[in-house]
């Protein structure tokens, strides 16, 4: 509110100093024209003025856009609880907390013959009629992050290499073993071309449920006391057990960059770019 206020203010007095500078200027070093573009200067910053208590987050940015720096809200859009669970928003003075259930439903109801489907359906009819409170069922296909296990394969990798290296250089090794060494060499590789050959997508199915408070420890109590009852009511209708999401793996949910990991992208772009060139 006090941004907008001294926006407010900001716009007047410009406005006032243009209509002071046409009216007080004589004739002979302002013409009228001059005079004529200053008054309509003047109406359309009023018009501004006026306008930005309504439409501040929309004519700021405009106004300041060759600056180097735009501040949109000095607020973090969203932030994790301290206890990992839930993901936390201010909404002015309120503050909202979202709990992530995980809900491991491994069904395609494409597969299923038809008097499966209809008793599929039933189940997640009773499944949307269950929250008392808004909740939203989703199901989320994102790109794996696969660089820890390439670099476990790469590691497997050295060491058969380093044991047949060992091998060859003994004089009384067998050749069955050389041999042993090398498949499984030959095995580590094939996987690790496999793997790295195409991006691999998991799918999750999850519901989010929100909870309000004026503390942050009222919100994640109030959302949480909800995902326990949502839960129990999908572990009754569906015969899982769903669990509430924690730490990093939230992050799937709220961040790009969880979505289609970084490394995983700049790795496949520069397998294509080395498959062009070669």
């Amino acid at each position: 509110m006090a941004n907008k206020i001294v926006n407010f203010l900001g716009l007047l007095m410009v406005s006032a100093m243009l209509l002071i500078i046409s009216v007080a200027l004589p004739v002979s070093i302002m013409p009228y024209f001059a005079k004529l573009i200053l008054l309509l200067l003047a109406v359309m910053v009023d018009i501004l003025a006026f306008s930005s208590r309504y439409y501040a987050y929309l004519l700021m940015p405009i106004l300041k856009q060759r600056s180097r720096h735009i501040i949109l809200s000095k607020e973090d859009a969203y932030w994790m609880a301290t206890s990992a669970d839930s993901i936390l928003h201010r909404n002015k003075e309120d503050y909202i907390a979202t709990v992530y259930i995980s809900i491991p439903l491994y069904l395609s109801a494409t597969e299923m013959p038809d008097e499966q489907k209809l008793e599929f359906s039933r189940q997640v009819s009773r499944l949307v009629g269950i929250a008392r409170d808004p909740v939203r069922f989703t199901s989320q296909m994102y790109v794996m992050n696969k660089d820890s296990y390439i670099q476990q394969l790469r590691d497997a990798i050295n060491l058969s290499e380093n044991e047949e290296a060992e091998l060859e250089q003994k004089p009384d090794a067998s050749k069955d073993a050389i041999e042993r060494v090398k498949g499984k060499t030959a095995m580590w590789r094939n996987l690790l071309d496999s793997i790295s050959k195409d991006l691999s997508f998991e799918l999750i199915s999850y519901a989010s449920v929100s909870g309000v408070g004026s503390k942050e420890y009222e919100a994640v109590s109030v959302a949480q006391q909800k995902a326990r009852e949502l839960m129990s009511g999908i572990g009754s209708i569906f015969g899982i057990t769903p669990s509430i999401i924690t730490g990093m793996q939230l992050k799937k949910f709220i961040e790009p960059d969880s979505l289609i990991p970084f490394s995983t992208v700049t790795e496949q772009i520069n397998k294509n770019l080395e498959e062009e060139v070669i």
